[in-house]
């Protein structure tokens, strides 16, 4: 779908930059404050260190930059934030998704590539759900 979202018409390469962006923020933002702050275990059994806090960090993360992108790509500020929060959500769910594979196979990294990072699919997981979910909305909120 990053593909998809690239041949969007005029903008493409504008939302898949915020496309990433959503991510890459709503990450470093729940890990700062969930490793800060982070006490109420979000789903202990699949990714014990993930907490509530970082998830609304993570959320709060990703509207944030849809605010930046509203005004820098001239575009509806809310449409722009509901397709980041479901983004962010979609996102989220990539990123358990992932645990749950990982838990069934008993490894703790994806992959040894990326050493620190957990591999590769540690770092594209939140986007494999993400983008499917921003393309649509895209077509629906924004394109129309």
């Amino acid at each position: 779908y990053v593909v998809r979202i690239s041949g969007i018409e005029r903008l493409g390469r504008e939302v898949v930059l915020l496309t990433l962006s959503l991510m890459w923020a709503g990450d470093t933002f729940a890990y700062v404050v969930g490793r800060s702050f982070g006490h109420l275990p979000m789903a202990p059994v699949l990714s014990p260190k993930k907490t509530w806090e970082g998830a609304f960090a993570n959320m709060a993360g990703s509207l944030l930059v849809a605010i930046f992108f509203a005004h820098w790509m001239h575009a509806d500020a809310l449409s722009l934030l509901v397709l980041a929060g479901m983004a962010n959500v979609a996102g989220q769910m990539g990123d358990l998704t992932k645990s749950v594979y990982k838990r069934g196979a008993g490894v703790k990294d994806s992959g040894a590539l990326l050493p620190g990072h957990g591999g590769v699919l540690d770092r594209i997981d939140s986007l494999i759900l993400a983008s499917p979910v921003v393309w649509v909305a895209y077509q629906l909120l924004i394109a129309r």
